[in-house]
């Protein structure tokens, strides 16, 4: 079974977003910031990472780079979401395989989910 690591400081929007995941055959952990979301990836080594940009602590692009640093993340999909354009924040992350706009329809992101590590 793929695991997949949601990463968003709004708990709601990731546990929701978690059960969907669930719903479709994967096991999905949350974490509700960056610091938490390494921690927690050492645990559970996702398949995919879905994560917010702008979170306290550790933002979605500095916790993306501090993942990636791991060799053993330095080929994990990541999925960044965001309200902001994304032209507003291309050139602070570096780090991730696509881009989903809040808010954004859950059928968009189960494809790029499918594409990147199947079912």
């Amino acid at each position: 079974m793929k695991t997949i690591l949601v990463v968003d400081d709004e708990l709601g929007s990731a546990e929701v977003l978690s059960l969907i995941l669930e719903e479709e055959g994967y096991r999905a952990f949350c974490a509700v910031n960056g610091q938490l979301a390494l921690i927690q990836a050492r645990d559970v080594v996702p398949d995919l990472v879905i994560v917010d940009y702008m979170m306290p602590l550790m933002n979605g692009a500095e916790f993306s780079r501090a993942l990636r640093a791991d060799p053993q993340f330095a080929d994990t999909k990541i999925i960044l979401n965001s309200g902001l354009p994304e032209v507003a924040i291309r050139d602070h992350f570096d780090s991730y395989d696509a881009f989903l706009r809040k808010p954004f329809k859950v059928e968009t992101l189960l494809e790029l989910v499918q594409r990147f590590i199947g079912r």
